[in-house]
């Protein structure tokens, strides 16, 4: 989850202009947001990354899936993004609202994270019901591919979206189904305990 931007053969997504990342802390681990840098208005992020392990592991995924990008000081856009993230991962709550550069992100997966950019923190969907939303019913594993793509967590919360029966379903960031857990429990969504087989 996060930097999975790559083309069919793999190589990572080109962006135009200057990419910068920051890498920050949060309850949770360093986290890392990486914009856009057109000026102003023109800013938009367009990765970033829940903990991988350690700093380190965070900038060589940015690194990895944004070559040339460039560890710099946040815009304001940028520390709008991390201060968000830094509350939402403490506190569970807060409303994360920063541009997203979309250009890069197959149609069907756009319409996916609007719709899970909309649930509330403390709320969930299932896959299913993401699928019902965007106009496609049946098309939960669908979603659940969107999701395992989404290069913007937690600013697509894809935590939010549950397995049918609300199990916690997959989640591809470092800690895999008890990080999804620890995320929700923040927020106030209290599922069973996954199984060995739920990991």
């Amino acid at each position: 989850m996060g930097f999975e931007d790559a083309d069919a053969a793999g190589r990572p997504a080109e962006f135009p202009g200057v990419l910068a990342f920051v890498v920050f802390p949060t309850a949770l681990g360093e986290c890392a947001i990486v914009w856009r840098q057109g000026g102003g208005e023109d800013d938009a992020v367009v990765g970033s990354t829940l903990p991988q392990g350690g700093p380190d592991q965070v900038r060589r995924a940015v690194r990895q899936w944004y070559p040339g990008a460039v560890e710099s000081r946040p815009t304001p856009m940028a520390a709008s993004a991390l201060e968000a993230v830094t509350r939402l991962l403490a506190h569970g709550d807060g409303v994360v609202d920063v541009p997203l550069d979309l250009s890069r992100v197959p149609v069907f997966d756009r319409r996916v994270y609007e719709v899970v950019r909309a649930i509330p923190p403390g709320e969930t969907l299932t896959y299913g019901e993401v699928a019902a939303r965007v106009g496609a019913p049946g098309a939960a594993q669908a979603v659940g591919q969107a999701m395992g793509r989404n290069p913007f967590p937690p600013l697509v919360p894809c935590h939010r979206v549950l397995a049918a029966g609300r199990k916690i379903g997959g989640f591809s960031a470092r800690g895999g189904a008890l990080t999804k857990l620890r995320m929700l429990e923040r927020e106030g969504v209290y599922l069973e305990q996954p199984t060995l087989f739920d990991l």
